[in-house]
């Protein structure tokens, strides 16, 4: 049969425990959510919603066509200038995902002869990048800047590190500021994916590298995704205006896929705007990260201490981490679970998200449940 190996891979992944299942969620569900990236909870925000919806009824249901012919409107002009301003970049390039915009973000500045230094730790979509490049890519140990210089000096050509800013598996930042020093001692471009940096660290939520004093840099590119604090739909990189010049006119998943919905631009415009009048938002993400941290560990879980938004309790075995995050659900609490090959590392886990919407109270009942079900 032409795809009779499939049943076999499938049984492998059975005997292992790592069978994944679609779980349609109900409009209404009755759910804690520690599972979403809402990191903002903006996603059911009226206002965000609104936006959306007045966004579909101007502009279409659908962007029409890639962004170079039907799919650009004034909407997405608008959210990529306002978008950069925000978090200090020059200029912005809205893609239809986060996914989308690494892998434009990767491929189109590694050409034949460079070097693509990566770290071990990155999100699926920049190793998909790496992979697809034309360079030459070296996978390097995780948040060392001491091992992207060894890597970088030993190629005398064009090279860029790439990593992200926040890791989306332990919740861990990477040292922008010593991969910033070693780039630069060899000349190499910086790219790095802000997805769980965006709306939770920096002034107001305006992401990592603006913490790291890296926004606007001309050998600083960042990929952002507008799914996460935002509560829409879509990504952008954002960098000096040659470079996302270059972009339009090089990356593929640009130039060759439909455009952004107006509807998840209207969203991720209107979320922007309210994270300027409430950047509190983003100083309780964090505080509601640590009093997860704080409260597990005093329960004798091994949580890993957030450096944003994300909580992650490490579990015995993949079929444990199933087991735990389906009794949680059970109880009430909608939780994640990362197994192999989701996680680098191979240890499972339960991934928390700190949501600044949170109540002290939910705070208190998601800990009880977590800590009662392990």
């Amino acid at each position: 049969m032409a795809f009779g190996w499939i049943d076999e891979q499938a049984q492998a992944r059975r005997r292992a425990g790592l069978v994944r299942t679609l779980r349609p969620r109900p409009a209404d569900s009755t759910l804690l959510d520690l599972a979403s990236n809402d990191y903002l909870g903006l996603a059911r925000h009226p206002e965000i919603t609104e936006a959306a919806a007045a966004a579909a009824r101007t502009w279409g249901g659908g962007a029409t066509g890639s962004r170079l012919v039907t799919g650009t409107t004034e909407l997405h002009g608008e959210l990529e200038r306002e978008l950069a301003g925000f978090c200090g970049f020059e200029s912005a390039l809205v893609f239809s995902s986060g996914y989308a915009a690494n892998l434009a973000a990767v491929t189109a500045l590694a050409p034949h002869g460079s070097l693509v230094v990566s770290d071990a730790g990155n999100h699926a979509s920049l190793i998909d990048g790496c992979r697809l490049a034309r360079g030459t890519t070296q996978v390097v140990a995780h948040a060392d800047p001491d091992a992207v210089r060894k890597a970088l000096s030993a190629h005398g050509g064009p090279a860029v590190a790439v990593s992200d800013t926040v890791f989306s598996v332990d919740g861990d930042a990477a040292p922008l500021a010593g991969l910033a020093t070693a780039c630069r001692e060899f000349g190499a471009g910086i790219v790095v994916d802000d997805a769980h940096g965006l709306g939770v660290l920096g002034d107001g939520g305006r992401g990592a590298p603006h913490a790291a004093g890296l926004a606007g840099a001309p050998d600083v590119v960042v990929t952002v995704t507008l799914s996460k604090s935002l509560g829409s739909q879509g990504g952008a990189v954002l960098g000096p205006a040659p470079v996302i010049d270059h972009l339009v006119n090089a990356a593929r998943t640009f130039i060759f896929d439909t455009g952004l919905a107006p509807a998840a631009a209207g969203a991720a415009l209107a979320a922007l705007r309210l994270l300027r009048r409430e950047p509190e938002r983003a100083a309780r993400a964090r505080e509601v990260a640590t009093a997860l941290h704080s409260r597990l560990t005093a329960e004798g879980l091994e949580a890993v201490r957030p450096d944003a938004a994300v909580v992650s309790v490490r579990a015995p075995s993949p079929e444990r981490a199933v087991r735990w995050a389906a009794d949680c659900r059970e109880a009430g609490l909608a939780v994640g679970c990362f197994r192999p090959p989701s996680v680098p590392d191979g240890i499972s886990r339960l991934r928390l998200t700190a949501r600044a919407d949170l109540t002290d109270a939910q705070i208190e009942h998601a800990v009880r449940v977590i800590s009662a079900t392990r």
